[in-house]
């Protein structure tokens, strides 16, 4: 019988370090303690995402934690130096935690295949630029994708994009592009319909969820999701460009035990029968005291608790029929003692 997957949890650490590597270092170590399976970070620079360009296509608009800001200027304030990057992997992995990060241009791919990561995450909004997932997933490692503002042919693309390259290990996420997104508008019924399409391609189904809520990852767990990612800072005080919309310790501990408890409830498929528990169920006895050749009836035989004579479904075939011996009340009925 195929049992529940234990879920991988990560801590999206993004740009929530403040630029402190300390803190950075402080945050994984928390995420350890939280229960985080894994940490991710972003690997790009200001110039690997964007360019320096001050007319309004650049500026951020639309009611996010961002908007007035130029792309460039959030980039260049948010991005983690890459040189932490292998000293921070080292340090994730010296207390337990996987480490692996998000690549923005092939450039990052190159530098993160050089500090050797696992695997590879690639963003919402890089989830329709194909070359870069080709050539991410051509280094044969699992590929994680975000898919908020995919459409289902792109997401198809995405898949096809790995598989291309000979790449069948992915998990796509479900994702509401929303920071922080709204609990109305995730929709995460999403996922049993993402686990229909492309479950027999050999692709798995989790959630990137940017709510301020831990009961979508339970939720998504009970669905189907073998991922969660939540972004993790050790205080939204601290500021950061992420942090509005970043789980503190506490909450994701409470996250991690819940999903924890899901699994633990969602159990596996089994219709094993409990005999143990059986003993309570209802059978056939004698309500009357009946004299051998004396026929059932409906008055003389009832389906009741214990378990302990001939089922119930059995009621209509000794209807009518003699007893072979004498039954007193409250003796259950049995079939080598019935006779014809």
């Amino acid at each position: 019988m195929k049992k529940q997957v234990k879920t991988f949890l990560i801590a999206e650490m993004s740009a929530n370090h403040c630029g402190d590597k300390e803190l950075a270092k402080k945050i994984i170590k928390a995420a350890q303690e939280s229960g985080a399976d894994a940490v991710k970070l972003q690997t790009y620079t200001a110039d690997t995402i964007t360019i320096d360009c001050r007319t309004d296509i650049f500026k951020i608009s639309g009611g996010t934690l961002w908007d007035g800001k130029y792309l460039y200027d959030l980039y260049k304030e948010a991005s983690t130096p890459w040189e932490w990057q292998g000293e921070l992997k080292r340090y994730a992995e010296e207390i337990g935690l996987e480490f692996f990060s998000t690549p923005f241009d092939k450039t990052a791919v190159d530098f993160l295949e050089s500090i050797k990561v696992p695997k590879y995450k690639i963003a919402s909004f890089e989830a329709i630029d194909y070359p870069l997932i080709r050539y991410a997933a051509s280094r044969q490692k699992p590929m994680i994708i975000s898919v908020g503002i995919s459409s289902l042919a792109e997401m198809q693309e995405a898949v096809e994009a790995c598989k291309s390259v000979g790449n069948q290990d992915i998990t796509l996420l479900k994702c509401t592009s929303a920071y922080p997104a709204k609990l109305e508008d995730m929709n995460l019924l999403t996922i049993k319909d993402l686990l229909a399409r492309f479950s027999p391609q050999g692709v798995k189904i989790g959630l990137s969820d940017h709510s301020m809520n831990i009961e979508p990852a339970i939720i998504a767990v009970a669905l189907g999701a073998v991922v969660i990612e939540k972004h993790f800072t050790l205080d939204r005080k601290l500021g950061g460009a992420d942090a509005g919309f970043s789980l503190e310790p506490q909450e994701f501990r409470q996250m991690a035990e819940a999903v924890r408890k899901a699994e633990k409830t969602l159990g596996q498929v089994d219709y094993t029968v409990n005999e143990k528990n059986r003993w309570a169920a209802r059978s056939l006895f004698a309500v009357k005291d009946i004299k051998k050749g004396e026929k059932f009836t409906e008055e003389n035989i009832r389906s009741i608790r214990p378990n302990a004579g001939l089922p119930p479904r059995c009621h209509d075939m000794l209807i009518g029929r003699a007893a072979e011996r004498d039954f007193d009340f409250g003796t259950p009925l049995e079939l080598p003692e019935i006779t014809e």
